[in-house]
């Protein structure tokens, strides 16, 4: 007899899960102060899920009504077969969106091999415009290698490219206003991201380097019009327009304006945890699932299924306390 499930994904509070975050490795070429440590321990080969088994759950959530994946790392694409990971999940029947976020320091070659397995638009991680800062910041990085693969992934055409930058008092927020102008002048978007307590960092105290949404709007009002525009891309950012320019300026503020009554995403780890919330542990192993002898499609999609009853309602991040969730953000997926 033939299972019949539902073609959406509902949780408990009446949220429409369409969107999936896919981790496919958790190592990168940078290592950036508020993502993960400088010296850091890696997963071991057996522990994360193949290439085969990330391409089976993105094909089992699509079928549940997933419309919109993104693949993420780490940096995802220092994974060998990535790219040929992204054209199988990009010819899936159902998805309408495939996206990914990166670094950028790959993207000189990639830029157009990620065009054609039908990546759509493209985050691009750019903290700041200093070489030094960014040096800093990245630990390993080279900036200009960075904004080489920007400028190679606008001449290739993609439907919208978009900076994020992690802001951090006494770090960068000085350069908001210049690195809206390098989005203007790029004709590119961009959005500004409070940073998120995951994992201990050693390099500052994340209380005093904390720079809410509020003031960065603050600082960019004395150089530009900010107009708040109802359009969304389906996830967390709360966009304004500049007039006469064709950037948009997105806030990702987990902590002064808390977004979880609209979330519509979970995330797939590259250790193959269903995370149902950035910010607490609830979560599925699917990796055990999908590994266990005789399993079939239909009990991965039941798992799935019943793994929106513990999908919580919201998070609750406090940036003067030491982070309950340990795991670093590169663990998580961007």
């Amino acid at each position: 007899m033939t299972t019949t499930f539902p073609t959406s994904l509902i949780d408990r509070f009446g949220r429409k899960v369409d969107y999936l975050r896919i981790s496919i490795t958790d190592r990168c070429d940078f290592r950036c102060v508020y993502c993960m440590a400088e010296e850091m321990t890696f997963l071991p080969r057996d522990q994360i899920l193949s290439l085969e088994e990330i391409y089976l759950l993105a094909k089992t959530f699509v079928e549940l009504g997933v419309t919109k994946i993104r693949i993420t790392g780490g940096e995802p694409l220092v994974r060998k077969g990535a790219l040929d990971l992204l054209q199988n999940i990009g010819a899936l029947a159902g998805l309408q969106e495939l996206v990914m976020t990166t670094n950028g320091s790959q993207l000189l070659t990639a830029a157009p091999i990620l065009k054609a397995a039908n990546v759509k638009r493209i985050n691009i991680s750019l903290d700041t415009l200093d070489p030094q800062k960014f040096k800093a910041i990245t630990r390993t990085g080279d900036l200009q290698q960075v904004l080489n693969g920007i400028d190679a992934a606008i001449n290739v055409g993609f439907d919208r490219i978009k900076l994020n930058a992690v802001i951090l008092k006494n770090r960068n927020h000085d350069e908001v206003g210049d690195l809206v102008q390098f989005a203007i002048e790029k004709e590119i978007d961009i959005s500004f991201i409070e940073e998120m307590p995951l994992g201990i960092v050693d390099k500052h105290d994340r209380a005093d380097a904390y720079y809410s949404s509020d003031l960065i709007r603050v600082d960019l009002a004395k150089r530009f019009t900010l107009i708040q525009s109802t359009q969304k891309t389906g996830g967390p950012s709360d966009y304004y327009v500049i007039p006469n320019t064709k950037t948009r300026v997105g806030f990702i503020s987990p902590h002064s304006h808390n977004f979880c009554s609209t979330c519509n995403r979970v995330r797939l780890t590259v250790e193959g945890r269903l995370l149902l919330c950035l910010g607490n542990e609830h979560s599925i192993d699917l990796k055990e699932i999908i590994r266990a002898p005789n399993v079939t499609s239909d009990t991965i999609k039941q798992v799935i299924i019943d793994s929106m009853e513990i999908k919580p309602e919201k998070h609750e991040f406090n940036v003067k306390e030491q982070p309950v969730i340990l795991r670093y953000m590169n663990m998580t997926g961007g």
